[in-house]
């Protein structure tokens, strides 16, 4: 591994010298384990800890297929999706990986007694396999999650159909919280080289997925001075739709959880904000009756700051505990996209507010590779920026994941990998110097 950093460091080894260095037999990778499952078994959610599940391991690398690239992981980040692999909620990731690997041979290298997590990552090409053109040996990239296989008629108009799509890192194997990560090169994408290796790593799964499902024709469509609503406006997937409302002239309307939140929000230029802590919002009386009287507040709260509109576009993650309010105060003929539910799967709404006044709801799931492409073009334009909050070793994994499950975070949480310090992998600094109040607007908390 030090032969590889060194070439990625060097900043004058060719592609040649990259396709030259040896693969090394092993590596380390964050891991969790198929015979620790029931480790959990009889805790509540909040009991369950990622620490005790997380695990540093040596690894060998996997067997390079046709359409893939084995990638030296500078930096990564931690998702939802690795919390819920960590605490085996709301099933077991190797149930994923067991179905992948009955597809053919070269899945049956998904099915393993281990599973490496992770759906970010920055890094340099070191290999590439049979029928890859585009990417060649020392290219900089990064990553977006979906695996897709495309085999299927049904993912040609819109890659997220297809019937064998996967999240990398999530229901594949060989994710990105590792120093080497294997995957389909059609989830490549060029670094922003104004941007360190972990700033470049924050971004992808969030930022792809807020893409989608707010501004994207698949997700709300969103246009300009359209009123949204965004739960989380300052966490992993609302500073990212916040800035996306933002960026298209619609008016962003914050929904966040304490006065530091809010400044963030502020800081990136929103002025509708509901601070639901301090407001005191409760939507459920107890754990199975919500209160219509808390919506109608909400409601009004939302019109006083919009000058007595309604809600034209929900962005909805938290799930059961908002989706009540959601529904109620889009406006008529108005759009609830939906996605994660962090706070439970099983969402109850009044459908009398849904279907006597038109309003839509859309799942949204992460994005196809044009879409997360685009995404990443506006990181790279200086249009949209990471909302790196904290950075931690590869071998505290475990805690940046407890930080992300107990949402004692802002933003994203990045981790390096191969990278032994932050700073490094910024190839434009004229660019970074235009952008650097926004690039460290979360890590000045």
């Amino acid at each position: 591994m030090k032969d590889i950093l060194d070439a990625i460091q060097s900043r004058t080894a060719t592609s040649a010298d990259f396709a030259a260095l040896p693969i090394p037999d092993s590596y380390r990778a964050i891991t969790v384990h198929k015979d620790e499952t029931e480790m959990f078994e009889g805790l509540t959610t909040r009991e369950k800890d990622p620490r005790k599940s997380i695990h540093l391991d040596e690894v060998p690398v996997p067997e390079l297929g046709p359409g893939e690239a084995l990638v030296a992981v500078m930096a990564s980040s931690v998702n939802y999706n690795s919390v819920w692999t960590s605490i085996f909620e709301p099933l077991s990731t190797f149930g994923f990986l067991e179905r992948y690997g009955r597809t053919n041979d070269l899945a049956k290298r998904h099915d393993l007694p281990y599973h490496i997590i992770g759906s970010d990552l920055a890094g340099v090409v070191l290999r590439t396999g049979p029928g890859v053109n585009t990417w060649q040996p020392g290219d900089e990239v990064v990553a977006h999650c979906l695996s897709v296989e495309l085999e299927s008629s049904d993912g040609h108009n819109d890659t997220m159909l297809d019937p064998e799509q996967r999240i990398w890192g999530f229901e594949t194997n060989f994710g990105g919280l590792a120093e080497i990560a294997l995957v389909k090169s059609n989830q490549l994408m060029p670094k922003p080289g104004h941007l360190s290796w972990e700033e470049a790593a924050a971004p992808g799964l969030v930022n792809s997925t807020a893409y989608r499902q707010l501004v994207s024709r698949n997700g709300a469509g969103m246009k300009q001075g359209d009123n949204v609503l965004i739960w989380g406006a300052s966490g992993g997937l609302g500073s990212y739709a916040t800035q996306f409302a933002l960026a298209g002239g619609a008016n962003p309307i914050c929904v966040v959880s304490s006065d530091q939140k809010a400044d963030i929000c502020r800081s990136m230029g929103a002025e509708a904000i509901i601070d639901r802590s301090a407001e005191g919002y409760k939507f459920w009386k107890d754990d199975q009756t919500q209160d219509p009287k808390e919506w109608k507040r909400f409601g009004k709260r939302i019109r006083d700051l919009t000058g007595g509109e309604d809600i034209d576009i929900v962005f909805e993650h938290p799930g059961r505990e908002t989706f009540g309010a959601s529904v109620f105060v889009t406006r008529k003929g108005g759009t609830i996209t939906t996605c994660a539910s962090t706070s439970g799967y099983m969402h109850e709404y009044d459908n009398r507010y849904l279907w006597m006044s038109l309003k839509r709801i859309i799942g949204s799931h992460f994005a196809n590779y044009r879409e997360a492409w685009e995404a990443n073009r506006l990181i790279a334009k200086g249009k949209i920026h990471p909302t790196l909050s904290k950075v931690y070793s590869l071998e505290d994994t475990g805690q940046a994941a407890h930080d992300v499950h107990r949402n004692a975070h802002q933003g994203k949480v990045g981790v390096l990998c191969l990278a032994p310090e932050e700073g490094l992998g910024v190839r434009d600094h004229a660019k970074r110097a235009q952008h650097i109040d926004a690039i460290n607007r979360f890590r000045n908390i």
